[in-house]
């Protein structure tokens, strides 16, 4: 084994020798490739392929990446990728002349070329560009991992980015749905009224979710702050502000743990509409991801790791006591608000239950325990107890509940969502009881912030609010098993040297 290590080693160091001598030769030949600064092309590989009827016969001029070279003689075949895709160029001696054939010819898999020439399709079929001029815009010192195999290696996969987008194809186009599914939701929200706004990253109170913040401390005003966890708190101060219908794109920071479904950093959207409730906003949030959805897949029914998925509207729609009830039998309405009879339940499920949990948090660590996962198809979940949803509208007909919704599907939550709280008085008291917990050792509950209540004293409307995980939503339509996947840069432990 360490004697293959070592071969490989040796290898690799000649190779990259060689590719150092090539770039030195050509410097000293005068046509240095990173003193080049742009190129003609006028058309990329897809629309070469798209339109040959049109094309054919005519010049035009590509560049890309070299991915593959064969050819013997004085008759060379290459392929280049760019971001439309690959397209088979075509190389003689004659065309070219005997200086730049063979100068051609000692250029290497990953260096990136500029091609003049015309469009025709080859004998066997393949449509390609017959070169009539060739430049050399880059070159490439590292080699590209062997062709077949690939970046097989996940962890170097999401370490080396720049290599995985080169060599696996279907990376790329995952982000390019990103792309589009994000463009999808701005159209969506921005036809229907509202405005993309930009709320501060850098908070001196963290707030509008029961998370741990990173800390950072600003010299200048010698002062600790927090990144944020949420837009929410700034976004609901726009609409008592008038703004009626705001929403932000942007990234939140929490100091947790990471897994197949959690990044330290994450894109978030969280969207806010004056009067209307959780029922309004159930209606956005269906129609949103509907419409991203058939946008990047053509079609609202998916697969999603092994399961098929429908996107189809209405999603499905159930209370949080209901589904508790479907998946263990135990109806929390025959023992409403009784915590005393909940923590007995509590011990027949094998929760674990802290001095300070009440009914309802025991309602929720049971639906979070049997029902989250085996939610498959899109299903919202409301009424959540007030004990869990310190931002949230108590329902009228029972205030130890909220109007609240999560919309779950095989990939967990995607959503979640309030008629916001906007009674100052009981914000305040939900503040308070939640700087309780704070004292009793929970470091995600909620701050004390002082101004969003003088906010709410000014007055805010009926408002819904919604919050969706952009990267796993884009992993649910895009069939992607980690969100490292759909992350174009996770963050990784840095590799001990």
């Amino acid at each position: 084994m360490a004697e293959n290590q070592n071969m490989n080693t040796e290898n690799l160091s000649e190779i990259l020798q060689i590719r150092r001598d090539k770039l030195t030769a050509l410097q000293e030949a005068g046509q240095d490739p990173f003193l080049v600064t742009t190129s003609d092309r006028d058309i990329m590989s897809n629309e070469v392929i798209e339109r040959f009827e049109e094309l054919e016969g005519k010049d035009v001029c590509v560049a890309g990446r070299i991915m593959s070279k064969r050819g013997k003689g004085k008759v060379m075949f290459m392929d280049i990728h760019d971001r439309g895709g690959k397209i088979q160029i075509f190389a003689k001696f004659d065309d070219l002349g005997e200086e730049i054939y063979k100068g051609l010819k000692k250029w290497d898999i990953g260096d990136i070329m500029e091609v003049k020439g015309f469009v025709f399709k080859t004998q066997m079929g393949e449509i390609s560009i017959h070169a009539k001029a060739v430049k050399l815009l880059s070159k490439s010192l590292l080699p590209l991992p062997e062709k077949y195999h690939g970046l097989t290696n996940t962890d170097l996969r999401y370490r080396q980015r720049y290599v995985d987008l080169i060599m696996n194809p279907d990376v790329k186009t995952t982000f390019i749905k990103r792309s589009a599914i994000i463009k999808s939701i701005r159209e969506y929200l921005d036809s229907n009224g509202y405005i993309e706004v930009e709320t501060p990253i850098l908070n001196t109170i963290p707030g509008g979710a029961a998370a741990r913040p990173f800390t950072t401390h600003h010299n200048s005003l010698n002062l600790d702050m927090y990144m944020r966890i949420a837009t929410e708190l700034y976004l609901k101060r726009l609409i008592v502000g008038g703004m009626e219908r705001v929403y932000e794109i942007g990234r939140n920071f929490r100091n947790e743990g990471m897994d197949v479904k959690h990044n330290p950093e994450f894109t978030c959207i969280e969207y806010y509409e004056a009067y209307t409730d959780l029922y309004g906003m159930m209606d956005r949030t269906e129609q949103l991801i509907n419409k991203a959805c058939v946008t990047v897949n053509g079609t609202d029914q998916i697969e999603y790791q092994g399961d098929q998925i429908s996107l189809a509207l209405p999603f499905k729609r159930v209370t949080m006591i209901d589904a508790v009830k479907e998946h263990t039998g135990i109806d929390f309405n025959e023992f409403y608000c009784d915590t005393e009879k909940a923590k007995e339940v509590a011990k027949e499920l094998h929760l674990e239950v802290k001095s300070t949990d009440t009914w309802g948090n025991i309602l929720n660590s049971a639906f979070e325990e049997y029902v989250e996962d085996k939610l498959i198809q899109p299903t919202f979940v409301c009424d959540y107890p007030v004990e869990v949803s310190p931002l949230t509208k108590r329902k009228q007909d029972k205030p130890e509940l909220v109007e609240r919704f999560e919309l779950f599907c095989k990939i967990g939550e995607l959503a979640n969502a309030y008629t916001e709280l906007n009674d100052p008085i009981d914000q305040k008291k939900r503040f308070e009881h939640q700087l309780m917990l704070r004292e009793a050792g929970d470091d995600e509950a909620n701050m004390m912030d002082d101004d969003f209540v003088t906010s709410l004293e000014y007055g805010m409307p009926p408002t819904g609010g919604v919050g969706i995980g952009i990267d796993r939503l884009v992993m649910l339509l895009t069939d992607s098993a980690s969100i490292r996947d759909v992350i174009l840069f996770p963050t990784m432990k840095p590799i001990e040297k």
